[in-house]
């Protein structure tokens, strides 16, 4: 009768998601059933015991094996070759698979076990570059799912369709396929270990392009889920990085270094090193941003040795440094290596910056064009104010004010829409610079004192740092560095149009530029002007 009431406990204890209570009971009990088996192993797994998650997978398979339920055995091994590959023992995992199917050779066509070892074809095809064939192995997983009425292996197609869907280009497409595998998630349909999978593949993909809206959402969702399971060790990880992910958009630096720091204490616990890689990089992002750029070197350097590469941050921290040349041949290699367009959207910004500060225009401008088609194509609002920047940036590093203001504007509405205060206040840099080119300069000073204000109260030293340089950036008579440069070639004798070839700016914005001359240093002509400049020793 003990025994019998240690097992009833042990279930209760598992449907109200006391894994620890459920897995204790289970694991002094020798003779257990094979269902009892699955849940001893599912409770292993989410205390983080994936030893004894195993040795109960492999107990349950020897007993479907004894009592001739060859599906319940294929069952067994699906979940054996799925643990040992997310622990990384692929070629232990794939002999697992490989078994499953030939024990499915003799069966019945349509069962359902066939969709559930869809999901290890989807991922062998995946590791192999074979996205087309990858995408009907997620169709057909969701076809056997819809057939069977299976929510587990319904959301796990769902995700695999929606990420190859975003991978090939069609994000909107995609996204709406992760929203449909959550509807399960939130409703309660899937088992804890689907759950979380699907949970971490859904935030993933939103951070991947930059929908800080949905990654917001679901990470706070990601979060209570957890929180309502005590003992839980997988996903959690992973929890602490999205979170982390968010309270750096939102400008809260310190907490978001724990969130990192936590995550990568989880990640080593558990053995996960890319994951651990990521965080690492996360968190250089943070330091470097923070002007700790040591720190940030080692943060990168330690990523790196996770098997993760920490760009671009890596390549922003050289040009923060002063090292461009280096940087610049960082994102060229980067940007000639990366292939598709959710990829190639995670450093394109960063490459507009580097490029431009190793005077390339040409390719700043190509990338920041890029970057606007993709965010037009994807729809999500980081990637649109990304790209509004960066158009911002390339246009004033042309000297054209009139196609900068607009986008800089556009940008600061959007990063302030998704509460990105860092964001928003690069973006009022480039505002303020506009005014500055436009003749505005009380504007140009609110602009830039307010985004030194946002800076200096987010620990944000280095942008802080330009932008009071900005602030005290004029010359003798109010002018600006570029106003000084057009003065000196008037002084030299060019003509206006001479001045725009000279310095890459249309003869209508040279026009502008001797007009704001001519106010500032109240002189009514170009010689007046040439004048002006030799006797104060401007030339």
């Amino acid at each position: 009768m003990g025994i019998v009431d240690d097992l009833e406990r042990a279930r209760a204890a598992f449907e109200r998601r006391d894994w620890a209570t459920a897995y204790d009971r289970l694991s002094s009990n020798a003779s257990l059933s094979a269902g009892d088996l699955e849940t001893l192993a599912t409770a292993a797994y989410l205390v983080g015991d994936v030893d004894a998650c195993i040795r109960a997978l492999q107990r349950g398979y020897r007993l479907q094996i004894d009592d001739g339920d060859t599906l319940g055995a294929v069952r067994f091994a699906f979940w054996l070759a799925l643990v040992l590959n997310t622990r990384g023992e692929v070629a232990i995992g794939t002999g697992w698979a490989a078994r499953a199917e030939r024990l499915l050779a003799d069966q019945p066509e349509d069962v359902v076990e066939r969709g559930y070892l869809r999901i290890h074809d989807f991922f062998r095809r995946l590791d192999q570059g074979d996205f087309p064939g990858a995408l009907r192995a997620g169709e057909q997983i969701v076809e056997v799912a819809r057939r069977f009425g299976d929510p587990d292996l319904l959301a796990q197609g769902l995700v695999c369709q929606g990420r190859l869907l975003m991978y090939s280009g069609r994000v909107p497409e995609g996204l709406a396929l992760l929203d449909e595998a959550m509807v399960g998630v939130a409703a309660g349909e899937l088992s804890p270990i689907f759950a979380g999978n699907v949970y971490c593949a859904m935030i993933e993909g939103c951070q991947e392009v930059q929908d800080f809206a949905r990654a917001s959402a679901w990470t706070a969702a990601l979060t209570r889920w957890c929180d309502t399971q005590p003992d839980l060790v997988p996903f959690t990880g992973q929890c602490a990085v999205h979170r982390g992910q968010i309270l750096r958009l939102h400008g809260a630096y310190g907490e978001a270094l724990a969130e990192f720091d936590d995550a990568c204490r989880r990640y080593a616990a558990s053995g996960a090193q890319t994951a651990a890689g990521l965080a690492l990089s996360e968190c250089g992002d943070v330091l470097r941003i923070r002007g700790e750029f040591q720190s940030a070197e080692t943060a990168y350097d330690q990523a790196a040795g996770f098997g993760y590469e920490p760009q671009p941050g890596r390549a922003l921290l050289l040009l923060a440094r002063g090292r461009v040349p280096g940087a610049v041949a960082a994102v060229r290699r980067l940007l000639g290596e990366t292939g598709g367009d959710v990829h190639r959207s995670r450093l394109l910004a960063g490459a507009v910056e580097v490029l431009l500060a190793g005077g390339y225009p040409d390719e700043a401008s190509a990338a920041a064009a890029e970057l606007a088609a993709i965010a037009t194509g994807f729809g999500c609002g980081g990637l649109r104010a990304s790209a509004a920047y960066c158009l911002a940036s390339v246009a004033l590093a042309g000297g054209d004010p009139d196609d900068a203001l607009p986008q800089a504007r556009a940008a600061t509405q959007q990063w302030s829409g998704l509460q990105a205060p860092y964001e928003v206040a690069r973006a009022k840099v480039l505002v303020g610079r506009s005014f500055r080119l436009l003749g505005d300069e009380d504007s140009a000073t609110a602009e830039l004192t307010s985004a030194a204000r946002t800076f200096g109260e987010l620990g944000a030293i280095p942008a802080r740092q330009e932008v009071e340089r900005l602030l005290h950036r004029e010359t003798a008579g109010g002018l600006t560095g570029r106003e000084l440069e057009v003065l000196r070639l008037v002084a030299a004798g060019n003509s206006n149009t001479e001045i725009a070839h000279q310095l890459v700016l249309s003869d209508k914005t040279v026009a502008r530029h001797l007009t704001n001359i001519f106010g500032k240093l109240d002189v009514p002509s170009r010689t007046a002007a040439a004048a002006y400049a030799h006797d104060h020793d401007l030339l």
